[in-house]
């Protein structure tokens, strides 16, 4: 039998009410006893920011204060509350095939990822291959820390419509159990295409996915009632059969500052080597903060490194630190690229991308872009078609011109491949995944 919610304002009450005496279930007893890996953040120095392992930021049993409640405030652009699908947990279960590790997609803080099935009409699980295809997460059981964030993602994405946000389903709260139910995104996340994945993505997916994850936080920023994403990496952009971008994960979304506020104040949290480094050292958070992460991403999506790298020379492993340099100068930008592009990209684009990335990292948050400046700067860029492989062999077939200097950044001659060659990015390849 098909249920849904009905008034959000009940809908938020009851998995309160519901949640204020839930204990946290033995590991014994759970599918998801992984224990949360995260740390305390130390304000002591920004040196310590720069060179700390890619974590969370957020203590699993810290106690969350009264501004880190999941907010009312939210954009004008959203519409009535989606009806959610409410499922009870033997659906879920018989869904993913009693969570079965072969079907587990990825695992976060929050808690195992599993694929699972049901019909297309209702919250009743369907045959594997058959019905609808969706993502069941699942709350890892260590507390009210948790069902926070489990609250969050539901208030959120139960408001908010757009189609760079990932769809959500439904919900499951019953006992201790906490799950979420999404839509299934074909081709997984960022991260995985970036640092994992054999192929280097193509320069044009690259654009096209900056570019929807861009608008994705607009549309949270956009209306006298911001919300800031709070956790924007490349884990949490997930990517459908046509490499559309979609943002996933909202539990630690948070509503911006209303009024004559200019921040908000609030516990760190977050993930090293993507959170602004005023937030970081004060707790002072705005919309500016969510730029500075996509400043990061988007140069994880030019170089292919990871923000943090602990295997990479000393120097090299903050990659905020590293590429500062070379952004800053227009002769040095192509040095940046992920050699495994091998000038498959176009050159313009590089450049405008370079530009928009160093401007997302300002040290001053007030001199970073809003994300609608960033979506007018990335959206011509997809229709680039000035390959630098393609100026390259211009070049070459002309007699004459071989020896010539390059024409500043605008064509790529033999001297600028030797130059791309010989950078740090190509002589620390082997550390490319």
């Amino acid at each position: 039998m098909e249920r849904k919610c009905g008034c959000w304002a009940v809908l938020r009450r009851s998995v309160s009410i519901k949640g204020a005496g839930c204990k946290p279930s033995s590991a014994s007893n759970s599918a998801n006893s992984i224990p949360r890996t995260s740390l305390v953040y130390d304000a002591a120095a920004e040196t310590r920011y720069l060179n700390a392992s890619n974590r969370e930021m957020c203590a699993p049993n810290e106690v969350q204060t009264s501004s880190d409640n999941p907010p009312d405030a939210l954009p004008l652009e959203t519409k009535a509350p989606r009806q959610l699908l409410e499922f009870n947990f033997q659906e879920l279960k018989s869904a993913t095939g009693n969570f079965r590790p072969d079907s587990i997609l990825g695992e976060g803080g929050f808690g195992y990822v599993f694929k699972g099935w049901i019909e297309e009409n209702g919250t009743a699980p369907a045959k594997p291959g058959s019905g609808i295809t969706v993502a069941v997460k699942s709350l890892k059981p260590d507390g009210l820390q948790g069902h926070r964030e489990w609250v969050a993602e539901v208030d959120f994405l139960g408001k908010l419509h757009h189609p760079n946000l990932v769809k959500l389903i439904g919900y499951c709260i019953e006992d201790d159990q906490r799950l979420l139910v999404y839509e299934f995104m074909t081709r997984g996340s960022l991260e995985n295409h970036l640092f994992r994945r054999t192929i280097p993505l193509p320069w044009s997916n690259r654009i096209k996915i900056a570019l929807g994850a861009a608008k994705g936080l607009a549309f949270l920023h956009r209306g006298p009632k911001p919300v800031i994403y709070r956790d924007f990496k490349t884990s949490n952009i997930l990517l459908d059969s046509e490499y559309n971008a979609k943002l996933s994960d909202f539990g630690l979304a948070k509503a911006g500052p209303q009024g004559d506020k200019t921040h908000v104040s609030t516990r760190v949290v977050g993930t090293y080597g993507y959170a602004a480094p005023e937030y970081v050292m004060t707790g002072h958070l705005t919309s500016k903060s969510d730029v500075f992460s996509f400043g990061v991403v988007l140069l994880e999506i030019l170089t292919g490194r990871r923000s943090m790298d602990k295997k990479r020379p000393s120097g090299e492993q903050n990659l905020v630190a590293w590429a500062r340099p070379y952004l800053a100068d227009k002769r040095k930008v192509y040095q940046l690229v992920d050699p495994r592009l091998e000038l498959n990209y176009s050159l313009k684009g590089v450049q405008k991308v370079s530009q928009l990335s160093y401007n997302c990292l300002s040290r001053d948050p007030k001199s970073r872009p809003s994300m609608d400046e960033v979506v007018k700067v990335l959206s011509p860029l997809q229709d680039l078609n000035d390959l630098a492989i393609l100026s390259h062999h211009a070049r070459l077939s002309q007699p004459g011109r071989r020896k010539k200097k390059p024409d500043g950044s605008r064509q790529v001659s033999l001297n600028q491949s030797r130059s791309i060659r010989d950078s740090p990015v190509n002589a620390s390849r082997q550390h490319c995944k």
